[in-house]
């Protein structure tokens, strides 16, 4: 005979997170709202209202709306930029051409008629308040990233002579930095995906002149 046994008591939920909760599509949500409005103007209500969730079930999920956010933003570099960056740093193409396909990429992600326009990193950091420091220094360590990225691309371009020993790559690498954050400047205002597109040739024309004049002082 198969003993029988009491049924285990059910384990109360946790009040915090309701039966339907969906981390990943949470996530989501909520890195929209912030690539959207900024860090500064998501409140957390509005957060809650669009994932659909009581304030108790947001701050057990996620711990307040700085750790959300820091998860959120490291989920898009992940999603839309590491790819692109890595592609460009690994390149076997000539340098020019490694950096016009990376700008020809970037102006898709920046104008993707599926997301927001403009790049998160870049346009959150214009309305976070000093005293969030936390996610001050993540948004500087991720620009930084980006340009670090860039510098690499251009270190190797030297050592192979493609760029003169005296080029100054750390300059080189924070002009283009500065460019493609100013690209998303000019898709959150609406410029054509063809004009941000037309806008990196003269930065693309430089560095082939560059490397033209690299090859022929090597």
């Amino acid at each position: 005979m198969q003993e029988s046994f009491p049924s285990r008591p059910a384990r109360p939920r946790s009040p915090g997170r309701p039966r339907t909760f969906d981390r990943t599509e949470a996530l989501e949500t909520a890195l929209r709202i912030f690539w959207e409005l900024g860090y500064e103007p998501a409140s957390v209500s509005t957060i809650c209202k669009a994932i659909g969730i009581a304030p108790p079930s947001f701050y057990a999920a996620f711990g307040s709306k700085a750790e959300l956010f820091l998860e959120a933003v490291r989920h898009y570099e992940a999603a839309y930029w590491t790819g692109l960056l890595k592609e460009m740093e690994g390149s076997d193409k000539p340098l020019a051409q490694s950096i016009a396909a990376f700008f020809d990429q970037a102006a898709g992600v920046l104008l993707n008629p599926e997301t927001p326009n403009g790049c998160m990193v870049v346009l959150a950091a214009v309305n976070v308040g000093p005293r969030e420091t936390e996610v001050v220094s993540v948004l500087k360590n991720l620009r930084l990233e980006t340009r670090n990225y860039f510098k690499r691309r251009l270190e190797r371009a030297q050592l192979e002579g493609e760029l003169s020993g005296d080029a100054d790559v750390e300059a080189l690498a924070d002009a283009l930095n500065i460019f493609l954050e100013g690209m998303s400047i000019q898709a959150r205002d609406g410029l054509s995906l063809e004009a941000l597109r037309k806008a990196a040739s003269p930065i693309v024309n430089l560095f082939a002149g560059l490397s033209a004049a690299g090859a022929q002082s090597g």
